[in-house]
């Protein structure tokens, strides 16, 4: 999975946890051009696939959430079993209704100590 120079250098890349990296080259990799906003990989999965704990996994997504490397599109059901979808705000979305990239993680600064 390519990760932009621009990205890398990123304060947002360099701060990310272990498992929140692997859970979005995970996510990048289910992106073939034309759905994103519609990625999905359940806490479950995720964690079967990454060797890490579902707890993990959570904190993951929140971290990535916050530092605007994804944007979740829509809610997961336990009942019929459904993942949340994303979106990656580095990549444009075919998706009519997220049809911009935001690059969310470009502002992102971290706190202050």
């Amino acid at each position: 999975i390519p990760i932009p120079h621009v990205m890398a250098k990123s304060a947002a890349w360099r701060s990310l946890s272990g498992g929140a990296a692997k859970l979005y080259i995970e996510l990048h990799s289910r992106f073939n051009g034309f759905n994103n906003g519609d990625l999905s990989v359940s806490y479950s999965e995720a964690a079967k696939l990454l060797s890490l704990g579902k707890s993990t996994v959570k904190r993951a997504f929140d971290e990535l959430t916050e530092k605007g490397f994804v944007v979740r599109t829509s809610e997961g059901h336990w009942y019929g079993r459904k993942a949340a979808t994303w979106r990656l705000t580095a990549k444009v979305a075919r998706i009519p209704k997220y049809v911009v990239e935001s690059n969310g993680w470009k502002d992102w600064v971290p706190a202050k100590k």
